[in-house]
């Protein structure tokens, strides 16, 4: 569900409340997603704003984001305006998805200038929008020449162009309403999910002043699922569902949206490695059945040797000039045996042996082939499960993997660099669960950084079987079946068998893994290990994680 007037009016009265609010970085975290680092409150606070077709928002947020070294365009002409400027105001048009910001800023000779920052949340339109004192458009995100939109031009030295607001009314005032037609037709602000809600809960028996007064003095977002997918609202959407998450306003828009846009912000800044790594899968993919036809033609040759073999027990049978010889192979049937007329018996037979060997040879090549193409299949398979659920810093450690192996070429940083202390030490997850460390990695760099550096040999090692999948490592000095059973879950569940039932997980000490010979990164092999039996369900593991 997108973002509507009502939830944006909340929201605009939770930042007012904030007011003033410091400035003080900048940076484009996503082709869509715009990062404020500011102080409010006497804290410091991540304002994040999104023009997302879909998930387009503007929430404090405190989640890490990453930050580029290098700014797009529109981001320096932001820096250059509004870096350690103050947010003094701001105001929401009616019930619009259409928020201005006022800010104070101090010019390169020290004059204070007031720019206004217009964010348009309008889904596929959503945009924002620099303006100076004279209404005069500096810059956008999203640049709108005139042979695009010649009624809503958005370039630089255009005039900002106000949006007319619909000629409807506000939920908020005592007013009128017709039950015949649609509220979202009637009132502004609303959304058709919300519309439906007010019709529904009309018809069982409540009043719409009633369920005004609910979205007004409501802080808290309901969340549930439906038809796959998140919906939310200020009050509870019991048309579609019983059951809801509740959250305040902006850590709800966090877990809604904050992953939904991680890929975007993989893609932005890693280069697009998901692309990279289908590629490569389509690739295996292809050469994979062709490599066995080939290994299935050269099995023939094993007539070769046969043809050599008779013809080497009949060489007192004739001379050259033959094209073909009838002889009883070793089962005593009568078979053809072509032959080459400008040579003698013994001549076609070394030429039989010689083809033999040949074929022999190229099935030794082609399993050798079949063999290392498998095992780039399963390791692209395995990388491609690990994005679809990496954070932005697993998915960069995916590709620095991909190049210390050569499937990528080096490139210039696009990322702040870590401090040479934390430089080493990969993106694993770690939590206390009654006493004991678990950790676990989501890639085959923080794998093999927990299992052969992490890890202390008397420390147990999970692993799903026979399906790509975490490591996660247990410290704990009594180890119950509790505690095996939770780092079992965790295993299976971050695996890619986690929607299959009766998962089976092997659980070792750590002493009792190897490294593969010239394997890649995060594969073992164990000598010894037992095998547990699990069922695991997602809000066990938001419980045991913390989400």
């Amino acid at each position: 569900m997108a973002l509507d007037g009502i939830i944006l009016h909340k929201l605009t009265n939770e930042i007012k409340n904030s007011l003033p609010i410091k400035i003080n970085k900048i940076y484009q975290v996503s082709n869509t997603e715009i990062l404020f680092q500011v102080r409010c409150n006497r804290n410091k606070n991540n304002l994040i704003i999104s023009t997302h077709s879909i998930y387009n928002r503007i929430n404090f947020s405190n989640h890490k984001y990453p930050t580029p070294e290098s700014p797009s365009n529109f981001i320096t002409v932001l820096r250059k305006h509004l870096e350690n400027g103050t947010v003094f105001h701001v105001e929401q048009r009616g019930l619009d998805r259409i928020l201005k910001l006022e800010i104070a800023h101090r010019s390169e000779i020290g004059d204070r200038e007031i720019k206004t920052l217009y964010i348009e949340l309008m889904g596929k339109y959503a945009n924002i929008i620099l303006v100076n004192q004279d209404g005069i458009i500096i810059d956008a995100l999203k640049r709108i020449p005139p042979f695009e939109n010649n009624k809503r031009t958005i370039m630089p030295t255009a005039h900002y162009p106000t949006i007319e607001l619909q000629a409807k009314k506000n939920p908020f005032t005592k007013t009128s309403f017709d039950l015949e037609t649609p509220f979202l037709d009637q009132f502004e602000g609303f959304s058709p999910l919300l519309s439906k809600e007010f019709h529904y809960r009309i018809s069982q028996g409540e009043s719409f002043y009633d369920i005004v007064k609910q979205l007004e003095t409501s802080n808290t977002i309901y969340i549930c699922k439906y038809k796959n997918n998140y919906e939310y609202h200020l009050i509870p959407l019991t048309h579609i569902a019983n059951e809801f998450k509740t959250y305040p306003i902006h850590e709800a828009m966090d877990y809604i949206y904050f992953s939904l846009e991680e890929k975007d912000r993989i893609k932005q800044l890693t280069g697009d490695i998901f692309k990279f790594i289908k590629r490569q899968l389509k690739h295996y993919e292809g050469k994979l059945p062709k490599l066995y036809d080939a290994l299935d033609e050269s099995l023939n040759n094993e007539i070769y040797r046969t043809y050599g073999e008779l013809l080497y027990c009949n060489l007192d049978k004739t001379e050259k000039g033959l094209k073909y010889i009838e002889v009883f192979n070793f089962e005593n049937q009568l078979i053809t045996i072509p032959l080459d007329e400008k040579y003698d018996l013994k001549t076609n037979a070394a030429k039989y042996f010689t083809k033999y060997t040949k074929g022999k040879k190229a099935i030794d090549h082609l399993n050798h082939q079949i063999h290392l193409t498998q095992k780039e299949l399963d390791y692209f398979k395995a990388l491609e499960y690990q994005l679809q659920q990496a954070s932005f810093q697993d998915a960069y450690e995916i590709k620095e993997e991909l190049i210390k192996y050569g499937y990528l070429k080096p490139s210039v940083a696009k990322i702040r660099k870590k401090s040479k202390k934390m430089e080493d030490i990969p993106n694993y997850t770690e939590l206390i669960y009654k006493g004991a460390i678990i950790a676990f990695g989501k890639n085959n760099i923080q794998n093999d950084y927990l299992t052969f550096k992490y890890a202390h040999k008397e420390d147990m090692w999970f692993h799903v079987k026979d399906y790509h999948g975490t490591h996660v490592i247990c410290k704990a000095k009594q180890l119950d079946e509790d505690l095996i059973r939770t780092c079992a879950k965790l295993a299976a569940y971050y695996s890619g068998g986690k929607l299959s039932s009766s998962i089976p997980v092997n659980y070792t000490l750590v002493k009792h893994l190897k490294k593969i010979p010239s394997g890649k990164l995060g594969q073992v092999i164990m000598n010894q290990y037992q095998t547990i039996y699990i069922d695991v369900e997602e809000s066990e593991i938001e419980k045991i994680v913390g989400k």
